[in-house]
Parts: structure tokens; sequence; C-alpha cells
């Protein structure tokens, strides 16, 4: 049930981050052409593009990790047995949760500390600054918990029991012409 509900999400992130791009995209060259065709410029581009960069940024890191799509090496894991490769595995759940909960905790105590400020153009709250860091957190966490849990229940096949993801300049890739 949970793994619906962040496979759902996901998919649904993935077509707002799409969105978050586009507008991204019409806001800046829009601004571009504006500012060297008509000497005028879209007051808010630049401020807005930020603010959508932040968030896209943050839910592209929900879905890389639900993916497991972030970089690695497994020098060390992959040369262990099925237990100590669990054991890392495990290890390694812990501590993003650990770090996931030091964001939270920072991102939180600076959306409520900006509640009652305002960005100098839009004159929206800066809280929106720093809500994506929880929104991450919080998701994030959910997703590494889901996956700890399978984990220690022994749902995970042991292919996957070394989380990486292999960059195309890898000479172990099959990148062959």
């Amino acid at each position: 049930m949970v793994q619906k509900f962040i496979d759902g999400f996901c998919k649904a992130l993935n077509v707002v981050m799409a969105v978050c791009l586009a507008v991204m995209v019409v806001l800046v060259f829009g601004n571009v052409v504006m500012r060297y065709g008509f000497n005028s410029g879209i007051t808010l581009s630049e401020e807005l593009s930020r603010w959508l960069f932040v968030w896209m940024t943050f839910m592209g890191a929900i879905v890389a990790l639900k993916e497991r799509g972030h970089l690695g090496t497994d020098m060390l894991v992959g040369k262990l047995g099925a237990a100590g490769k669990k054991f890392c595995l495990a290890l390694s759940y812990v501590a993003m949760l650990f770090i996931c909960w030091l964001l939270f905790k920072g991102a939180y105590q600076q959306t409520v500390i900006n509640l009652g400020s305002t960005s100098a153009v839009m004159e929206v709250s800066m809280a929106w600054v720093y809500a994506p860091g929880v929104v991450f957190a919080v998701l994030g966490g959910l997703i590494l918990m889901t996956e700890l849990v399978r984990l220690l229940t022994g749902q995970v096949r042991p292919e996957d029991l070394v989380m990486v993801q292999e960059s195309e300049e890898s000479p172990h890739s099959s990148n062959k012409s």
C-alpha cells in the first residue's frame, strides 16, 4: 500500500517537474527576449525561476531516491557476502534516515522562521524556499523506512543489495559499438 502511494506520487512529481522546467524555460527565454528586444523585462522571472529550480531539485532527489538513481560506488560492498551487503545496506539506510531527520529539523526551523518574511519581487512568504527541504525529508524518510522494512523482512532480492547506479563513463558499462 505504501509502495503504491510512493510510485503514484513519484509519477505525479515527474509531471510537476516537467511543468516547472517548462515554466522556467518560458520565463527565462521570455525575459531574455524582452530585455534585448524591447529593453524591458519580466520582473518576477528571476525570482520565480530560482524558486522553481529549488523545488524541482528536491522533487528530482525524491524520484532518484525511489528509483535508486543516485550515483555511488560498490568497491567495498561488492566484495562482501550477502550478510555483509545486508548489514551495509541497513547501515546506509539508518545513516540516510538520520540525515533526513537533520534536514527536516533544519528546513522546518527555517520555514517557521521565514513565514513572516516576504520575497522582494513576488512578495510571497520566504517559507516556500525552505519548504521543499521539509517535503524531501518527509518523503525521502518514508521511502527509506519502507526500503529498510523490506530489507529487514527479507523482501529484497540479492542483486538489489548493492544500491549503485553506474555512470555512463564507467569502464564496466556495456556501451560498446
